[in-house]
């Protein structure tokens, strides 16, 4: 019985776009599953205390890794994408293992991972011949042009975009579930409570931290990797630095870090407010809508600290420890 309401979410979204949906539609919900996905990755490491503010790193070196092997050498993106995600596990295990060998935790951990979006946005900029610097590159389509090329991983219809982002959101989700239910859950969460005690018992500490670190990244590098392919267009601000870290943070957290979909449903909220607020005020009051957008995240994120779905499954859980101490009583009086 428990696995026919996920089996039914699936089988709704798989339908979901031959239910008549504008393009529109169909291009937010191609952006809420990448963003989901990527904010599932962030989850892994964040929900174990290893809060990186730096994922715009993985985001900007998977995409521009691809974007700029076809642009310029005409490789495929099926070369690009395992290229690019093995830049990105490079640039973890550089960061992540000197920081986890010597025991660099809390605020100068996320200060860290800060630094390290910041040199990879800058790099991009940097390196402007080659990648547009902040101006941005464009994806070169595919010649002659063709509505659908998955040698080029280029289509016309969003809907064959929104099925790779589907599966790679189920993808990030199962990877999520498998960590939950193993034995590196019980390990992490005891290296989150106090490492010493943790390796005082047989806890590989630095190990455990840099498994789930090359997880987290190598799905945040697989997301960029999509997100860059679908739009058809790089920004370093838009897919790496601080903004786009914190978003993924702010996104993740409001939704519930602590729940397999409270990632997904960080990202549903951000983005509905974002383009609504952004349609709403349009190009009057410029800068209200971020204004607005960054307050209400930061409510939520004092009042609800659990997020969303960690809010609503704390309120179930007390209705449904209140009902169980309630019923034992009632029927003692009326025996």
């Amino acid at each position: 019985m428990k696995y026919y309401l996920p089996l039914a979410g699936i089988a709704l979204l798989v339908l979901a776009p031959f239910t008549g949906l504008s393009d529109f539609s169909i291009h937010l919900l191609v952006l809420i599953l990448i963003w989901g996905q990527i904010g599932t990755a962030w989850s892994i490491m964040g929900r174990f205390g290893l809060v990186s503010l730096g994922h715009g790193a993985f985001i900007g070196v998977g995409a521009y890794t691809m974007a700029l092997l076809w642009n310029y050498q005409s490789l495929t993106p099926w070369v690009g994408i395992p290229l690019g995600i093995a830049l990105a596990l490079l640039l973890a295990l550089l960061v992540g293992y000197p920081a986890f060998r010597f025991r660099v935790v809390g605020h100068y951990f996320a200060l860290t991972t800060l630094a390290l979006g910041e040199v990879v946005r800058l790099s991009i900029i940097a390196a402007r011949d080659s990648t547009g610097g902040s101006l941005g590159m464009t994806v070169n389509r595919i010649q002659p042009p063709t509505d659908v090329s998955w040698y080029a991983l280029q289509f016309s219809d969003k809907r064959y975009f929104y099925f790779l982002a589907l599966g790679l959101w189920l993808v990030g989700l199962w990877a999520w579930l498998r960590i939950e239910r193993s034995m590196a859950r019980s390990a992490l969460m005891a290296i989150s409570e106090d490492e010493v005690a943790s390796a005082s018992i047989g806890i590989h500490v630095t190990s455990q931290k840099m498994r789930v670190t090359l997880i987290s990244a190598g799905m945040t590098a697989m997301g960029g990797i999509l997100l860059g392919q679908y739009q058809q267009y790089l920004n370093p601000d838009s897919l790496s630095g601080i903004g786009i870290s914190l978003e993924v943070v702010f996104a993740s957290i409001v939704g519930g870090m602590y729940s397999v979909l409270g990632p997904t449903v960080g990202a549903v909220l951000t983005l509905l407010l974002r383009e609504s607020l952004r349609t709403y005020f349009g190009i009057t009051l410029v800068g209200i809508a971020e204004t607005i957008y960054g307050l209400l995240l930061i409510l939520c994120i004092i009042f609800m600290p659990q997020g969303i779905l960690g809010t609503l499954n704390a309120i179930a859980r007390r209705r449904a420890k209140g009902g169980s101490d309630t019923q034992p009583n009632q029927a003692r009086s009326g025996a």
